[in-house]
């Protein structure tokens, strides 16, 4: 005999009326959206890891001189603040054909010069005097493209120079030699492109995204959760009826499941569908070195599926967990009897998780995957702690509360602490991560000391030859400057000890520009710098973080709004009979909106500021195992983001008030 799950299930589903399609649509939103953003966070990573991988090329990977076939420089200009990255091949005499490098069609031969795409239009875009006359070879317009097989982002500036092996641009003087040069100017004997180290910058992409995917990811499975817990009440009312009538735990347990799965799955879809269609609007959105090439945003189809059968099953899941009072107490549940109370042993244990987390930070430096999951120990102990918070506070509230609507939330609140907190979770979790971000601004560089062209030499005596030279060429390039060759005990300017000169320049970035290709025939394998390139590390993570915390703070209120919005509109379909008789005992309906909104913004105020601190006070010990300063001005920022946080959640709440008008529009007829 077949089972008579699935039918009644359906049955009850096309009877659940337009309340439980409402319930179940906003399930389906919610999920689409958990997918769609596990999807572009999933994508963020796997690309960054893609981009690191094809800037590898770049950097010389050595062999022993008798297994070599070309010499291989990299050195690194700047223009506009803008790193140009340039890679200079000179093919060894009497050895093999070193093959192509990657984005080429052959290895380039002398005076063959390849720019990227971006680069090409730079070029044209700034006069020659600014940028061209750095590089050599043919004419302006001239050039031949490096292929999208030797860039990592359709905005990249690459230039490949092909020269001979006497070439003072590929000898031992390209080699760098201060701890900054590493990533920027390096040299070596190499046999092909095959270096496993990533450029400069593309190599703390991925580290960096996936730090925004664990402030993330909690998030984003509270918003799943609530899709499974959407339209629970009325679910535990139906369910508890059958169940009184002999349908068993198993089949009350399947038929949930079963509706759950099929809403969840209908949802994840939708939401893996909007990002598969949004990819190439996707691709535009800059980071790091720039926009992405579409395919690298493409996670391929075991993660596509992947995702959509982990929402699926989140959902299914929560809202199984759901059905323990139906369970055991259907007449319980039928009569909405025993309040949802929670026990001591939860703050016994946030105390226990709190503590190792802090005795776990004195003392001692952390590594990523340390920070990694005292990140996740935060985010577990609130998720803990906060239902028996929610809990104690209802219980206050309701002792000391001196006007109707203060007395209703505080009900709701103790009646109820699980579903109070998955309302406010979001917003809570999203404070430690504005908390986080806003005071972990790291700073490894030198001082701004801006205007500033340095030239590298082999010594002093080489440096004050230079100097005289350099005076000359600035003259004749129509640029302002003063010259002069500092004390190698002087590490407050961009050689940082290195003998060189120093050319201070007046008149803006394009005479800054204009200096350092004047400067460039002075150099040998090492073009003319600017305070960009000792800096370059601090400016990567920097805008990496900067970044990421911008886009994490970004879609962490956008998705606490959204939880908190589609939870409150949830609920009142949920406390539709609630609602009703309170309106028939004569409760006017701005009452029960007041109520509505206390009952978050109770939580809000104590847990919200609870985990802002424990955020600045994870930042402060990422800044302290860095040895950097803390970033005394991101106070400002902390506060913008709370108030905004705290805004968008109240405006969500506030945005299903129509909603709780029409259901308690006629009282008499909707009561029962």
């Amino acid at each position: 005999m077949s089972s008579p799950v699935l039918s009644l299930t359906w049955h009850l589903a096309r009877s659940s009326g337009r309340r439980g399609l409402q319930s179940q649509l906003l399930a389906a939103v919610v999920a689409a959206v958990s997918t769609f953003v596990l999807l572009l966070m999933i994508a963020a990573s796997l690309g960054s890891g893609d981009r690191a991988d094809r800037t590898a090329w770049r950097t010389p990977h050595a062999v022993p001189a008798k297994a070599a076939t070309a010499i291989q420089a990299l050195t690194t200009t700047y223009v506009r603040h803008e790193p140009v990255t340039v890679v200079s091949l000179a093919q060894l005499p009497g050895r093999e054909a070193t093959p192509a490098p990657p984005g080429l069609s052959a290895f380039p031969e002398q005076g063959e010069v390849y720019l990227s795409p971006a680069l090409v239009e730079l070029v044209r875009e700034l006069p020659a005097d600014q940028l061209a006359d750095r590089l050599p070879g043919p004419a302006r317009g001239s050039y031949g493209t490096i292929g999208v097989a030797g860039l990592a982002s359709p905005d990249e500036l690459v230039a490949v120079v092909g020269r001979v092996p006497t070439d003072p641009a590929v000898s031992t003087a390209a080699e760098g030699g201060n701890f900054y040069d590493e990533g920027q100017t390096e040299r070596a004997t190499i046999a092909t492109f095959s270096s496993p180290k990533p450029s400069l910058f593309t190599g703390l992409d991925q580290q960096m995204a996936v730090l925004g995917v664990v402030l993330l990811v909690m998030p984003v499975i509270v918003l799943g959760s609530a899709a499974g817990r959407l339209g629970a009440a009325r679910r535990e009312l139906r369910l508890a009826a059958l169940r009184l009538a002999g349908a068993t735990p198993r089949q009350i347990i399947a038929m949930t499941a079963a509706e759950a799965a099929a809403v969840g799955a209908a949802g994840a879809l939708t939401g893996a569908l909007a990002y598969g269609a949004l990819l190439p609007a996707l691709a535009e959105i800059p980071y790091g070195i720039g926009a992405w090439y579409t395919w690298q945003l493409w996670v391929g189809l075991p993660w596509l599926a992947a995702v959509v059968l982990a929402v699926t099953a989140l959902i299914t899941v929560s809202a199984v967990t759901m059905l323990h009072r139906v369970a055991t107490s259907p007449l319980g549940v039928a009569q909405q009897a025993n309040p949802r109370r929670t026990r001591m042993i939860r703050l016994v244990l946030f105390v226990a998780v709190l503590g190792y987390v802090t005795f776990s930070t004195q003392g001692s430096q952390l590594g990523t995957r340390q920070l990694v999951a005292l990140l996740a120990l935060f985010y577990g102990a609130f998720w803990l702690f906060g239902p028996w918070v929610v809990d104690r506070l209802g219980r206050i509230a309701g002792r000391f509360a001196r006007r109707p609507a203060t007395l209703l939330a505080a009900r709701r609140l103790s009646d109820d602490p699980s579903g109070a907190w998955r309302t406010v979770s979001g917003l809570v979790l999203a404070g430690f991560v504005a908390g986080f971000f806003s005071v972990s601004q790291l700073s490894f560089g030198f001082p701004d000391q801006p205007g500033q062209v340095a030239v590298v030499t082999g010594d002093s005596a080489a440096a004050q030859r230079a100097a005289a030279e350099a005076r000359t060429l600035l003259r004749e390039a129509g640029v302002t400057a003063t010259v002069t060759v500092p004390s190698e005990d002087d590490f407050h300017n961009p050689l940082h000890g290195s003998p060189g000169l120093i050319a201070r320049v007046t008149g803006g970035q394009d005479q800054i520009d204009t200096a350092v290709t004047a400067l460039t025939p002075l150099t040998a394998g090492r073009l003319p710098y600017t305070q960009d390139y000792p800096n370059a590390m601090d400016n990567v993570v920097t805008d990496r973080l900067g970044m990421v915390s911008t886009a994490t703070l970004a879609m962490s209120f956008l998705i606490a709004a959204a939880s908190a919005g589609l939870t409150a509109a949830a609920n009142v379909l949920d406390r539709r009979r609630v609602y009703n008789l309170l309106r028939l005992t004569g409760t006017p309906l701005k009452v029960l909106d007041r109520a509505r909104v206390r009952e978050t913004a109770l939580p809000l105020a104590v847990l919200a500021g609870g985990t802002t601190t424990m955020g600045v006070y994870g930042a402060y010990q990422l800044n302290k195992a860095a040895d950097s300063t803390m970033n005394t001005s991101g106070a400002l920022q902390l506060a913008a983001c709370v108030t905004i946080g705290t805004l968008a959640m109240l405006t969500a709440i506030s945005a299903s008030k129509p909603l709780l008008r029409k259901v308690t529009a006629e009282p008499t007829q909707t009561a029962n």
